[in-house]
């Protein structure tokens, strides 16, 4: 089975699907890469070249493939940062097209929107189409702690607050729910938080602090996430592999002192990751 994965590209650094084909293809997926937008670099520099590519680009490229009579092969779509509402409306006619040809394919959508200090980094159009057009056909959804709120409508400053938020989700028809990080506990710690809509797992790793923001984990989690889902359909396994993997990968993004998640360098955590967090039971819904 393969992995149709549809987010942005840049030139230079890790995020999008810079970030997500190696490391899933490291995994040992196949990926079939549609870019939504091409770009020198992340935004995060604060200054890019390049463009947001057109949705019907999006949805000929799709189509093609269908048209090869290959789409049945694809056991999961994954997507990312759109660029415009308009490529929003085109993945999720991806993801329609996608379950009518394989039911049993899982959509995980990665909700880029923006993040806790940064606030939103894309249109304002955009929290709408994630929340009328993508979530009601999502599998998986994988906010961060910004994001879950933006969609919950809850503000996330406690254990208490999150089980609501990723409660909320789950009303609104949500299976699976990866928060991919947020803070509340020990100082120094990150947690991210798996839930299926019965039993909630939580994972904590130390904190590591960068001079500058390291763009692209996000996408990073998403998919080795998804990885791990379809290999196990355990989302607590799924979690602790996501865990080791990223921190992994962080620090030795960390010991460069760069602000480019360093994924190639450290390929072998992708595989045999060096350190082990365990996730423990957060809480229960039934």
């Amino acid at each position: 089975m393969a992995i149709l994965s549809i987010q942005s590209h840049v030139v230079y650094g890790a995020v999008g699907n810079s970030a997500a084909v190696f490391p899933l293809q490291r995994l040992g997926h196949e990926v079939w890469p549609v870019n939504t937008v091409e770009f020198s670099n992340h935004t995060g520099y604060g200054e890019w070249r390049g463009q947001a590519l057109p949705a019907k680009l999006v949805d000929d490229l799709v189509r093609g493939v269908e048209e090869r009579g290959a789409l049945s092969r694809c056991g999961a779509l994954l997507s990312g940062y759109l660029g415009s509402a308009d490529i929003g409306l085109a993945v999720a006619g991806v993801a329609r097209r996608v379950k009518t040809v394989n039911p049993k394919a899982l959509y995980c959508c990665d909700p880029v929107m923006g993040d806790v200090g940064r606030g939103l980094y894309v249109h304002s159009d955009i929290p709408g189409i994630f929340s009328g057009s993508l979530l009601p056909l999502a599998d998986i959804v994988t906010p961060n702690q910004f994001e879950l709120e933006l969609l919950s409508g809850t503000e996330v400053v406690s254990a208490e607050s999150v089980k609501k938020a990723i409660g909320i989700l789950h009303e609104k028809g949500l299976p699976v729910i990866l928060v991919t990080s947020y803070r509340d506990g020990p100082p120094g710690t990150l947690a991210m938080v798996a839930s299926d809509g019965d039993r909630l797992w939580r994972v904590d790793t130390p904190e590591l602090y960068f001079a500058d923001t390291v763009s692209g984990t996000g996408d990073l989690c998403s998919a080795i996430f998804l990885s791990g889902y379809l290999e196990t359909s355990s989302i607590r396994a799924a979690l602790e592999k996501t865990a080791a993997s990223i921190y992994g990968i962080l620090e030795a993004t960390y010991r460069t002192g760069g602000r480019e998640l360093r994924i190639i360098d450290a390929q072998e955590e992708l595989i045999r990751p060096r350190n082990r967090f365990t996730p423990v039971e957060f809480g229960r819904y039934s």
